[in-house]
């Protein structure tokens, strides 16, 4: 997986603009993650009408996705098909937004050892990220099995299905 790499303190307008707020779809939203960023090396990609980041990971410093507490930005990267977000920390309602729609949040204090573009694996049940680029290793507190099964389903479905309740057919 690729790396795109942010700084510290990374907010929830850098990641989805508010002018795109209104957009119908996650999909359509999803084109527009971190388009104002000031990361020169992305924003040159992203202006390149590219704009496929899918499988791509962000790796961040501390605090991502402080500021509003819309549910927008999780959404978007989601959409945008980016399996994980890497951070040494992350803002209490970004993180609990990500866990409501499904997407994985990994906390790695060694974030900052993680270059830009760099080729990295994600061992979810060993707590493990691989740099492959490198040749090094990072330690994370590993996703416990519930966490990742909620995750891959959202936490109102995995809830309903704890419960009990089924879809109609």
């Amino acid at each position: 997986m690729k790396v795109w790499k942010f700084g510290d303190d990374i907010n929830t307008d850098e990641i989805i603009p508010a002018r795109y707020l209104n957009t119908p779809n996650a999909k359509e939203l999803s084109e527009h993650v971190m388009e104002d960023t000031n990361n020169a090396e992305f924003k040159k990609f992203y202006d390149s009408g590219k704009k496929k980041i899918e499988g791509d990971v962000f790796v961040a410093g501390k605090n991502f996705g402080c500021g509003s507490s819309r549910e927008h930005a999780p959404i978007a990267i989601k959409a945008a098909g980016v399996p994980y977000v890497i951070a040494k920390s992350f803002a209490r309602i970004f993180y609990r937004n990500a866990i409501n729609i499904g997407l994985p949040l990994i906390e790695c204090n060694d974030t900052g050892s993680i270059s830009q573009s760099d080729n990295i694996e994600v061992l979810v049940n060993e707590g493990v990220v691989k740099n492959i680029t490198k040749n090094e290793e990072y330690k994370f507190q590993p996703i416990p099995e519930f966490m990742q099964k909620m995750l891959k389903t959202g936490l109102l479905r995995y809830m309903a299905e704890q419960m009990g309740y089924r879809k109609k057919p």
